[in-house]
């Protein structure tokens, strides 16, 4: 199941387990989602949100996926064909409130995937 869907589908990069919640994540996803590899790191690089650095950690690594795995492959014609930003496990923690009671604390997980791809111009 290996190289065959890959050619077709491009080149991935996943993080998981992200201590971040996927709902402050999904925005900054929205804003670079199938633009160019360029114009989107300059994008996430001028963001302050934390979700737009990890966003990045992770599109660096598709990209350098793809130059490891095809050499002909120029950063400039790299496009960002799939991004995802899917939700991972919860921690449930205790919240002392007042009168001996507690609330649950949910500390959501996100799995950021990344799938870059030649740009369909260059590739003919």
């Amino acid at each position: 199941m290996g190289s065959k869907m890959e050619d077709k589908k491009g080149y991935s990069a996943t993080a998981k387990f992200l201590m971040v919640s996927p709902s402050k994540v999904r925005p900054v996803a929205n804003l670079v989602r199938n633009k160019s590899y360029v114009e989107a790191v300059a994008i996430l690089e001028a963001m302050p949100q934390k979700g737009s650095n990890l966003i990045l950690k992770v599109l660096q690594s598709a990209c350098a996926n793809a130059l490891d795995q095809n050499k002909k492959i120029d950063e400039e014609n790299l496009v960002i064909k799939e991004l995802q930003v899917n939700e991972g496990p919860r921690l449930k923690r205790v919240w002392p409130r007042s009168h001996g009671r507690r609330d649950i604390l949910l500390k959501r997980m996100s799995h950021i995937t990344v799938v870059v791809d030649e740009k369909a111009s260059v590739r003919k």
